[in-house]
Formats: C-alpha cells, structure tokens, sequence
C-alpha cells in the first residue's frame, strides 16, 4: 500500500475523530505514512493537503523516498516548535489532533502558546490503529526479516563453540545478520547462558557456552525497516532431565496457541489456552508475561496477547507466540515464533526447528 493510500486512510479517521487535520510527531508512524527512513520529521495531515516537515541534513534523502511529497525544510536557528507552529498556522485549522503518546506536556504547551486560535486535541492510537492490519508489502518485508533472521542463526549454531562469551554469540549474530542483508537486529539479541535463562530480558554477559548445559537465544532481523523476532533453546551439554519437561510443556503450550489463532479469536482466550496447559503443569506463577505482541515496524507493537485483552485477531495482523517458564537459579525455556492471522486461520512465518530433539547442539 502506498504512503498516499494509507495519510487517506488517516484522513478517514479524523474526520471520524472530528478534526481538521493531524500533526504526527512518531517518527516510525510518520515512516508508515510517507516511506521516509531518516528521523527528526513531522508530518502535518489535513483533509486535502500534507506536508512534511524537516530540516536540511534530509532534503534530499526526502526527495529520493518521498517524491511528489510536500516539504517544509526549517532552516538553521529556527526550532523544530518554532517551524511547526508557524507551518500548521498557514493552514488556518480550527482543531488539531496530536500524538499524546508522543508529544511532551512541554511541546504541547508550547505549541498551545503559539497557536492560540487552534485547539489542540490530544489523540491516542490513530495511526497505530492503521499500522495493526499489514498489507501484502508489509507481510513480504516481515518474511524476509524472519528469513535473513533464520539463515544467521544457522551459521551461528553451526559454528557455535565452548568458551564463547554469551556477549561474543550476540554480536556473531548481528554481524550474520548484516552479512545476510539485514540492517541490523531488530533488538540486542538476547544470549542467555543456563541459570541467566530465567531472566526474560537478560542482558548478553562474559558467561561462557558451555558453562551450563543450555542457551536461550531471543534474536531477530530488520529488513525493509520491517522486524522478525524468535527464541529457541539449545542444549549444549549433557540432556538435564528437567529441561525436557519443562521444554514439552512449553512447546505443547505454543503449539495449542498457535492453532487456535483466527480471524475473530480474542486475544485473552488466546492467551488462556497457553498459560492454562502452563499452568495445569505446575509452572503458572513462572509464566510471569504476555504470550505474545504485534511486530512489524517495532518489535513491540499492537495488539497484545495478554490476560484483560477483550480485543480480536483480524486478518493481516502479524504476532509473536512465545510462552515460557522461568526458574530463578536454575534457567528459562521460551519459545518464539511470527505469525500472520490469515483469512482462514494462521501462517507461521518463521521455519527453525523446535522439536527438543533438534535443540541439540554440538559445540
């Protein structure tokens, strides 16, 4: 879907909303609405017009990916709440809506100042609400990510050795990733050596491969500015019986959520049916987190597979599924893979095995 489409399917929403026109301070909805990859740029949407303001390190950066596309390019000495004040005050707006998740309450207030004819309307979600169903485009990007994604870790757990440092494993798989044409991670992978497995976001250290029995990698790619993410296990001792069970219930847990994910499914009923078979298990106080988030630009984006989440699946949607069990002192299985909801059901986009047999490395 091209930029155009899409500030028209915003155009629906404002005057849904009752506003004129919107002024969109998130830098990744304003990539969503214009394709522009750089930072530091607002975009004004009204009703017949756009304009997307910016200053000279982007010219022509703007030029190359957003052609046809208005510019309002400050110029030095001139503050970026200066420029759009006086921008958005050449439209002659009533009402205007702004990102509360975004704007400051300074910003805000400033610009409040500054434009005291127009009333400011705080809004939550309006582009992000476009940004929950991916297109075809999207879909294709999110694919490559999880395949760039894959082939790195192929490479890494082929040559994965002892005595390697938790901190060493993370940037080989970064520099695989860029090697398979991927800008970079989708996040600082996660590299996580036994007894530190327990720790859902633990932080790549000196710990050695080798040192316990297992490591938890939580890893992704960013393709086409779009995200994949996934976890996998690897045993890299001698098989401790304990990590089997847990790794089974686990895996049965995403497997049973994975297979009720549909057009209409709620997302806390989805939810349920993972932290339930976790929980008949003897392991629900150790499931301490959602089942699984929205990726796409953003590695966390909406919707969320969470308990107190009334909301539903809708085709084109893209999340994670991605239970686990944490022991303190002992280590954490998780299991992570990408799913687009289609009109029939579901698609798995990521492929690296994870039946326990496959979790066998040899280091």
């Amino acid at each position: 879907m091209s930029g155009s489409l899409r500030r028209d399917n915003l155009r629906q929403l404002l005057r849904e909303n009752e506003v004129e026109a919107i002024l969109v301070t998130n830098f990744t909805n304003v990539s969503y609405l214009t394709g522009f990859t750089g930072d530091d740029s607002y975009l004004l949407v009204t009703d017949q017009s756009q304009a997307l303001l910016s200053d000279p390190r982007y010219t022509t950066q703007l030029e190359q990916e957003c052609p046809g596309l208005p510019l309002e390019i400050r110029q030095p000495g001139t503050t970026m709440g200066s420029w759009t004040a006086e921008v958005v005050g050449r439209h002659s707006l009533s009402r205007l809506a702004v990102e509360a998740d975004t704007m400051t309450v300074g910003q805000f207030q400033a610009m409040q100042e500054k434009l005291a004819g127009v009333e400011l309307k705080p809004v939550s979600g309006l582009v992000e609400k476009l940004r929950l169903i991916k297109d075809d485009q999207e879909v294709a990007a999110i694919r490559e990510a999880a395949r760039i994604a894959e082939r790195a870790f192929d490479v890494l757990r082929a040559t994965l050795r002892a005595g390697q440092t938790e901190r060493e494993v993370a940037h080989d798989l970064e520099h695989q990733i860029r090697l398979f044409g991927g800008s970079g991670c989708s996040f600082p992978p996660i590299v996580a050596v036994g007894p530190q497995a327990a720790l859902p976001h633990a932080r790549p250290t000196d710990i050695r491969i080798g040192s316990s029995e297992f490591v938890l990698i939580d890893w992704g790619a960013r393709a086409a500015q779009y995200v994949s993410d996934l976890t996998r296990v690897l045993v890299t001792g001698k098989i401790p019986p304990k990590l089997e069970t847990i790794y089974e219930v686990v895996l049965n847990a995403q497997q049973q959520a994975i297979a009720a994910i549909r057009p209409g499914a709620v997302l806390q009923e989805i939810d349920a049916v993972a932290r339930d078979i976790i929980t008949e298990a003897g392991y629900g106080p150790q499931f301490g987190h959602g089942l699984g988030h929205g990726i796409g630009l953003e590695v966390h984006e909406a919707p969320r597979l969470a308990k107190n989440q009334p909301q539903t699946l809708q085709t084109g949607m893209v999340v994670t599924v991605e239970p686990g069990i944490y022991l303190p002192g002992w280590g954490g299985v998780r299991i992570e893979d990408d799913v687009l909801v289609t009109s029939t059901g579901y698609e798995v986009l990521t492929s690296a095995p994870k039946q326990f047999a496959d979790c066998v490395a040899t280091i």
